[in-house]
């Protein structure tokens, strides 16, 4: 029997190579060797899109870029969260085991606390519930499975961890209900910078769409920061934000010949930028095709997504309902 391996994907904008390297690939790395639940989490969404329309699509948005990057929906349970019902049930029972201290310590809210605080406002303005109690939706999300492993960048493994003392305390309680979870961090993926060098994020403005069309594509890869060492002067190939990504895409041959170039001098960032650019768009190019077909067939996506949702619904009832009668709800 397989282990259960879950993964999310909040559809707040267009997906960048940082999450296909940060989250996509090693969570499609997975399908071999586990169970694998995919889902677009579209209510951990509203805690920031109000706008109908921008979530709907954006839920189509990421399903079309997963299965245009090879996800196999025969292979993978793929499905929308909001098509869960017990989700939020089993939010509710969770909610009155977490501690609020827990909550507190979230990085998520701190950030929002921090952000307002250093700005002179009230340590909780703007802060909507749905984004203090975010850590356990994300719980219901990993435990209503029982995954027993998440595969998460180094920033995101507070979420897990939150999981885990969630499990803990219900399990303390009620007896062994809950699958504890393990996050899955692949340690030679951490941060994947962006193109002014800081952490790749929508939040930054600073991405490389996947899906991007060869002309923005190849603009966005010029636009990444290098310092203004010359092309004869040696540099440091890890402290350079194109060799960063030109790593995860070229092969190993090419890799350690460009790091000697960076060592011993001779290479312009305007040639290793070039390499990159034609990297990426030869890696994303054909599906690229496939995308744009399949963002043009909301029907298609649709059928996959129920088809999923169909499945993961199987697997949250045992679960709920062996939770319900350990807290007593159910007769």
């Amino acid at each position: 029997m397989k282990q259960i391996a879950l993964s999310g994907i909040k559809p707040t904008g267009t997906l960048h190579i940082g999450n296909f390297l940060g989250m996509i690939k090693p969570a499609f790395d997975l399908i071999e060797n586990f169970q694998t639940l995919y889902f677009v989490a579209d209510y951990h969404a509203l805690t920031t899109i109000k706008n109908k329309d921008t979530l709907k699509q954006n839920v189509y948005d990421v399903a079309a870029t997963l299965l245009a990057l090879g996800l196999d929906q025969e292979k993978v349970i793929f499905f929308r969260q909001s098509d869960i019902p017990q989700i939020f049930e089993f939010t509710w029972i969770l909610n009155c085991f977490t501690a609020k201290g827990l909550l507190n310590r979230a990085h998520a809210y701190k950030a929002v606390v921090d952000d307002n605080l250093n700005a002179a406002k009230q340590p909780d303005a703007d802060v909507n519930a749905g984004l203090y109690n975010y850590p356990v939706l994300m719980a219901a999300d990993i435990l209503l499975y029982g995954s027993h492993v998440v595969p998460v960048g180094q920033d995101q493994r507070q979420h897990v961890e939150i999981a885990r003392d969630i499990a803990v305390a219900v399990n303390n309680i009620c007896g062994e209900v809950l699958t504890v979870p393990e996050p899955l961090i692949q340690e030679t993926v951490m941060t994947i910078p962006g193109i002014d060098g800081r952490k790749m994020s929508k939040n930054y403005n600073n991405t490389i769409p996947i899906f991007a069309d060869a002309e923005a594509l190849r603009k966005q890869v010029m636009r990444i920061v290098t310092d203004s060492k010359r092309p004869e002067d040696p540099k440091e190939p890890d402290a350079c934000n194109v060799f960063n990504i030109f790593k995860y895409f070229a092969l190993p041959e090419a890799v350690a010949s460009r790091r000697n170039a960076y060592l011993n001098g001779g290479l312009a960032y305007s040639e290793i930028k070039q390499e990159l650019y034609e990297l990426l768009n030869e890696f994303f190019g054909d599906r690229r095709e496939t995308y744009h077909q399949l963002i043009n067939d909301k029907d298609h996506l649709d059928r996959i997504l129920n088809g999923g949702a169909d499945k993961a619904r199987a697997m949250a009832g045992p679960v709920l309902e062996r939770v319900r009668r350990a807290v007593g709800i159910s007769r």
